[in-house]
């Protein structure tokens, strides 16, 4: 069935239901940056199968909402079917919520499936809509009844984290978590977010693309916990572990009449950022619902020391990988790159070196790859339609990370594919200045990530350049790779946490050249306690990625001498934790990549 087809068959389902406006986003019922494919609802309605985009129809409309990733990708794949691309942030581009407000006809309805939707994007279109005495129908998900041969819901078995491997029990996360609903006068969280219910109950699953997370919700009480869960995907061992938490098991959809039973007297949490608009509404209008932040998010950013080490290992692992990658493309380029060989084949091939390390699961996020001109956008993604071959004389841009048993990873290197211009050199040099002033600060308890960034981006600002994305986000432990609630980014609300001994971040700023190059410089980091004295708690970052940077992209006349010690220590370590895996050659290449500047 044609594109053009289903947003008929849509139209009619729409009339049929009394509905004047149709949102189709692309989400779960989680809130989740990556979907299954049974979620990919949108993608089915418009045959845009970017990661990221928001579809509206009404009686003689259609458009697809994307960021400037996917705006190429979108122009070609909605070409023909009568949906037009909407380019967020361009000028004269309405938001989703506009468009829908302006819209909807006087007493009309807005139509979506509520569990794809937060409750805070639901009550916010509600808000508008009262305006116009327009009302939202949340309960019909009318994709579903046009795709008739949709992919049931993942059926991969879960996992269990033991103590060794989690480093906290259960019962110690569940006595924090109700201390903290106690605090704040409830008796009943609930809990929709997979990565905050994998975290506080040690299990993941592999129901999500790029997340090791287990489709569930959990409602939290003050003497147990409701999971609700596919049991077919749990293992004798797994229900046992619950059960010791007096954890029961319940089938996976019925918290939606489940929460229409909570009684008067019960004062629920709820994470309105988080909780689906679905969950919400069923929840009885008398119930006392207390609207604040989850507090597992908070718990889990802080990691513990179990986790840590575990998460330091599997950048061992990522760094051999990476590492090895980079050796491949130098030797491209000293072989001659093969007309074969394309943003999606060394991509490919990056996946290849990881899975030849121990324990690998997955990619963590969505491969990052863009060489040349297609490194200036900022979260490329790479398709048949952009891909381009490989050449000398440009930079070639990797923003990709991986899941092993032992952890996650997030990490990009800007490599030089051979000789490139003083230009080229002196903009990755002032990145790496950025990333090393970062790496090597030290500061007080009580800083934020929008504190620290203004040291970070200072190298750029002197030459009046920036860059329009964050420098840091937090990263989860074999959960989301972005995962709050710190982050590091002036002006940004979200980025206002204070650091947090435990916690981890990453550090990518980068430079972007439209229509030439782009360079981005990422490792990991621990925000780890210093020196406590008289003057307070001083914090410090420990860097746990170990890839070298490009010395053949560096002008060295203008790092300073700090710079100069940075880097050389950084090498060194690098050289130190991956020697020990290269021989011959390799080895031997190595050795040149880490030497002293």
């Amino acid at each position: 069935m044609a594109v053009k087809e289903r947003i008929a068959q849509l139209r009619e389902l729409m009339e049929k239901n009394g509905i004047d406006v149709y949102m189709v986003p692309t989400a779960d019922f989680h809130n989740s940056e990556y979907v299954g494919e049974h979620f990919k609802a949108r993608a089915f309605m418009s045959g845009f199968t970017g990661s990221a985009g928001t579809l509206v129809v009404t009686k003689d409309f259609a458009g697809l909402w994307t960021d400037g990733r996917y705006f190429l990708q979108g122009e070609k794949q909605l070409e023909g079917t009568g949906i037009e691309l909407q380019k967020m942030r361009e000028p004269g581009v309405p938001t989703i919520a506009e468009f829908i407000t302006e819209n909807t006809p006087e007493n009309g309805v807005l139509g979506f499936d509520g569990r794809v939707v937060t409750f805070g994007e639901g009550k916010n279109l509600a808000t508008r809509l009262k305006r116009k005495n327009a009302t939202v129908k949340y309960e019909v998900d009318l994709v579903d009844e046009i795709w008739t041969d949709r992919p049931s819901l993942s059926e991969a078995p879960a996992f269990y984290l033991n103590l060794e491997r989690a480093g906290e029990s259960v019962a110690s996360k569940l006595e924090r978590v109700r201390k903290e609903m106690s605090e704040v006068g409830a008796n009943i969280h609930v809990i929709t977010t997979l990565d905050d219910i994998g975290w506080l109950l040690n299990i993941r699953g592999m129901d999500v693309d790029f997340f090791p997370l287990l489709l569930s919700y959990a409602v939290v009480y003050e003497d147990k916990v409701d999971l609700y869960v596919d049991e077919r995907k749990l293992s004798d061992e797994i229900k046992k572990h619950l059960a010791e938490n007096n954890v029961n098991i319940k089938p996976y959809n019925n918290v939606y009449e489940d929460v229409k039973k909570f009684s008067g007297n019960d004062v629920v949490l709820v994470d309105p950022d988080c909780l689906n608009y679905a969950v919400f509404n069923n929840i009885p209008k008398e119930i006392t619902l207390v609207e604040r932040r989850n507090p597992t998010i908070l718990m889990k950013a802080i990691k513990n020391e179990v986790e840590l080490q575990h998460t330091i290992k599997a950048h061992v692992k990522d760094g051999i990988a990476h590492t090895k990658f980079i050796y491949w493309l130098k030797q491209l380029v000293k072989q001659g790159i093969s007309e074969q060989e394309d943003e999606l084949s060394a991509s490919d091939k990056l996946v290849e070196f990881r899975k030849e390390q121990g324990g690998f699961i997955c990619p963590s996020f969505a491969p990052i790859c863009g060489h040349a001109e297609n490194g200036a956008i900022v979260h490329y993604s790479s398709s048949k339609e952009t891909s381009i071959p490989l050449r000398t004389g440009t930079f070639f841009l990797t923003d990709t990370g991986a899941h092993y048993e032992e952890g996650s990873t997030d990490i990009t290197r800007t490599t030089a594919m051979g000789e490139v211009s003083d230009r080229l050199k002196r903009d990755y040099t002032r990145v790496l200045q950025c990333h090393l002033r970062l790496s090597r600060l030290k500061f007080m308890e009580g800083v934020s990530g929008a504190n620290v960034d203004l040291f970070a981006r200072a190298p750029l600002w002197y030459d009046y350049e920036n860059f329009n994305h964050g420098t840091g986000h937090g990263v989860g432990y074999l959960g989301n790779i972005h995962e709050g609630p710190q982050g590091i980014h002036w002006g940004i609300y979200r980025a206002s946490e204070p650091f947090k001994h435990g916690m981890t971040m990453t550090n990518e700023p980068g430079l972007y050249i439209s229509g030439s190059h782009g360079i981005r410089l990422e490792n990991e980091l621990i925000i780890r306690n210093t020196v406590k004295n008289e003057y307070g708690q001083f914090l410090e970052f420990e860097v746990m990625t170990f890839v070298p940077w490009d010395l053949e992209a560096i002008d060295v006349s203008i790092l300073t001498s700090e710079d100069k010690y940075e880097l050389n220590n950084y090498h060194k370590k690098v050289f130190e934790v991956l020697a020990p895996h290269f021989e011959g050659e390799e080895l031997e290449w190595l050795k040149q990549a880490t030497r002293e500047v």
